[in-house]
């Protein structure tokens, strides 16, 4: 039975592997099919401290599955299909697409995937053009032209956000009213900068020949009426979606999906810990996760300590 089992990598991920591993715990880490995480999509990343030139998203994940491994991390690249909770000894079943493991305690690192438009090309635009942070890539588009998707809060506190930086802001909804609180609408319609679009959704990108992004095409779904704006990135806030369909109803969720932490990192689950976005639907940034990834891992220790002897 191993000690600890951790679901998913990323910031979190990495991090309770780095913690537990210190702990000479011998952590297996099951990766999934996108090691790295969210982060292995992204280009340059500016605000993770420690880095005052910046980093490239994959390779700070690399450096830090290495540190990992260094203190005795192993790394297997399984998905987890189904985790249950052993009723005779208190361990956890956890079953991947190839096999089966048990372990004492697990930490949940899975992340949220943020929503899309479903269009063609769109995976291959992530980091090009196409993102869901404002916070991590905005300063990137200074003085150019951007548009945010979405009306509630989270796409109008992007566009004022990205206002710092870029030239225009076209706030992109498919409706003639925001769905945002009074004050943060108010907030974004009155600032010079964002232009809102009513009515419209994006029908295309287009790029240019390095394939980056230059224009999209809209449609304004009143009229059918098509018609494109000139720029150079889109920041889709329609919302993410928390990884947490394997867990099957044994953790306690909220009414978007993220897991609920019941005390500390722990969830409502005794030996079950949840880390990252997967359960932070408010910061969503590498350095939060790998904190809550941080925590996990010592709570984790201490959990082993007290209900286990280890």
């Amino acid at each position: 039975m191993e000690n600890v089992i951790i679901i998913g990598t990323g910031c979190a991920g990495y991090t309770s592997a780095i913690y537990t591993g210190r702990a000479n715990l011998r952590p297996l880490v099951l990766a999934g099919t996108q090691p790295g995480g969210q982060l292995t999509t992204t280009t340059e990343v500016e605000n993770f401290p420690g880095f005052p030139e910046g980093v490239q998203g994959p390779e700070l994940m690399m450096k830090m599955m290495a540190q990992a491994q260094k203190f005795g991390a192993r790394f297997e690249y399984e998905t987890v299909t189904s985790i249950t909770k052993d009723v005779d000894d208190g361990g956890f079943t956890v079953v991947t697409d190839t096999r089966t493991h048990r372990a004492k305690a697990v930490i949940v690192a899975t992340g949220a995937s943020p929503r899309h438009l479903g269009l063609p090309n769109e995976q291959q635009l992530i980091g090009h053009g196409l993102t869901s942070c404002a916070t991590c890539d905005g300063a990137f588009y200074r003085d150019v032209p951007v548009c945010v998707i979405g009306g509630g809060d989270s796409a109008c506190e992007e566009a004022t956000f990205l206002t710092r930086f870029a030239s225009k802001v076209y706030l992109i909804h498919r409706r003639d009213e925001l769905r945002a609180s009074k004050i943060m609408a108010e907030r974004a319609l009155a600032n010079p900068k964002i232009e809102p679009v009513w009515n419209s959704t994006i029908i295309e990108y287009v790029t240019d020949a390095a394939g980056e992004m230059t224009q999209v095409r809209l449609q304004n779904l009143l009229t059918g009426e098509e018609s494109s704006l000139d720029l150079k990135c889109v920041f889709v806030a329609i919302g993410h979606v928390p990884n947490t369909a394997f867990l099957g109803g044994l953790a306690g969720l909220d009414e978007n999906g993220y897991i609920l932490h019941h005390k500390g990192m722990m969830t409502n689950v005794d030996g079950l810990f949840a880390a990252g976005d997967v359960a932070d639907h408010v910061w969503r940034q590498a350095i939060t996760a790998a904190g809550q990834g941080c925590a996990a891992a010592i709570e984790v220790e201490r959990y082993l300590a007290d209900v286990w002897g280890e």
